[in-house]
C-alpha cells in the first residue's frame, strides 16, 4: 500500500546515524520533505536527543521488529508547529539499519483515546452501582408526606441531578466503547420518541415540547436503538436548555438521497464560529455541549457505528442545524 495513504515515512541510515533514504509521507509525519531528510542526522530528522537516537538504531540493528515511540517536537522550515507524535517500526532493510513512521495523531484521529476505551467502561460500572443506591435513598425519602416544601425542592433537585450524573456516565460508556452496533429495522420516529421520554422531567420542569414532523411515507431505518437513544436524548436536551421556557424543540424527519433517512435537529441559540468548526465533534472540545463536553463526540460516534453520519451548519450568528442521515 502506498505510504501517502497510511500518512507514513520510511527511513533508513548508515552506522554513522545519518539517513541515507527517505521515502513516504515525509513532509506530512516529519515535516521536511524526503529530499531535505537525506544526509540528516537521524536525531535531527527524529527531533529526539542524540542519545535516544543511538538507542534506537541499537533496536533496529537487533532485527526484532522492534516498536518505539517519540515525539517530534520541531522541525520543519514553518516555526514551531505542534508535537507529532511517531510511531516506529525498527529493523534491518539489507544492510541498513531503518524504520517505519507512522504518524500516530492522524491515524487516532476521530478515535476515542485509549485511556477512555480501557477505562470507560469499569468506570461508568463502578460509579453506576453507587449512584443507584443514593438514587433509591432520595426517592424512597421523597415519597415522606410529611416533608416541608424546602425539603421536597431540595429531594427534586437532588433527583435532577442524580439523572444527569447517569447521562454523563452513559455518554462516557459510550464515547469509549469498542463493539459492534446491534442493527436492525426501526421507525425513526418512534426513536425520537423514546429519546424524548428519557429527558421528559427535565423537559417538563422548563414546559419544552420536541415538535416531530414526518415526511410521509417514511422508510425505517437501520439503527440500534438502544445505543442511539440516550445520546439522542441528551442532545436533544442539550437544544432544549437553550431555548426560553415554554419553548419547542423542532425535529424533521424526511427522506435523503436515495436509500437515507435524515432527521434534522433546529438549535436556534447555538452559534458556529468559523474557528469552532474543527472541533465541533471533539470530546471535551465543543463549547455547545452544554454539559460534559461529550453529547457531540458520543453521537457521532453512534452514527459512525451504525454507518450514517452526523453533521452541522451554522455561523456566528445563533441559528445551527443538525443532520443525522440513517441508511434505510
Amino acid at each position: 500500500m502506498n505510504a501517502h495513504l497510511l500518512q507514513a515515512a520510511q527511513l533508513a541510515w548508515s552506522p554513522n546515524l545519518r539517513v541515507t533514504r527517505a521515502e513516504g509521507d515525509c513532509a506530512q509525519v516529519l515535516r521536511r520533505d524526503a529530499k531535505a531528510l537525506v544526509g540528516m542526522s537521524l536525531h535531527t530528522a527524529l527531533g529526539v536527543p542524540q542519545e535516544r537516537a543511538r538507542e534506537l538504531d541499537a533496536r533496529a540493528r537487533e532485527d526484532r521488529r522492534a516498536v518505539e515511540f517519540v515525539t517530534l517536537s520541531a522541525g520543519g522550515p514553518t516555526g514551531n508547529p505542534p508535537a507529532n507524535h511517531l510511531r516506529l517500526v525498527l529493523g534491518m532493510d539489507g544492510e541498513e539499519a531503518a524504520a517505519g513512521v507512522l504518524d500516530l495523531g492522524t491515524v487516532l484521529e476521530g478515535a476515542p483515546p485509549v485511556q477512555i476505551s480501557k477505562l470507560s467502561s469499569s468506570l461508568s460500572h463502578e460509579i453506576r452501582n453507587p449512584l443507584s443506591s443514593v438514587k433509591m435513598a432520595v426517592q424512597t425519602l421523597a415519597r415522606n408526606t410529611g416533608l416541608s416544601d424546602r425539603d421536597k425542592r431540595r429531594l427534586t433537585i437532588a433527583n435532577r441531578e442524580i439523572r444527569t450524573m447517569e447521562r454523563m456516565l452513559w455518554l462516557l460508556s459510550e464515547y469509549g466503547r469498542e463493539s459492534v452496533a446491534n442493527l436492525d429495522a426501526h421507525a425513526l420516529r418512534s426513536v425520537v420518541q423514546e429519546a424524548t421520554a428519557m429527558v421528559a422531567p427535565e423537559l417538563a420542569e422548563r414546559r419544552i415540547e420536541v415538535d416531530v414532523k414526518e415526511e410521509a411515507d417514511l422508510p425505517r431505518v437501520r439503527v440500534d436503538p438502544n445505543r442511539l437513544r440516550p445520546v439522542l436524548a441528551q442532545v436533544l436536551l442539550n437544544v432544549a436548555m437553550g431555548l426560553p421556557e415554554e419553548g419547542r424543540v423542532q425535529v424533521t424527519l424526511r427522506k435523503d438521497d436515495p436509500g437515507h433517512v435524515s432527521l434534522i435537529l433546529d438549535d436556534p441559540a447555538a452559534a458556529l464560529p468559523p474557528e469552532d468548526r474543527g472541533t465541533l465533534f471533539d470530546p471535551f472540545g465543543s463549547r455547545l455541549a452544554r454539559g460534559a463536553g461529550l453529547s457531540l463526540a458520543a453521537l457521532r460516534r453512534v452514527m459512525t457505528g451504525v454507518g450514517g453520519d452526523v453533521a452541522a451548519q451554522g455561523s456566528a450568528e445563533p441559528g445551527m442545524v443538525f443532520t443525522l442521515t440513517f441508511a434505510a
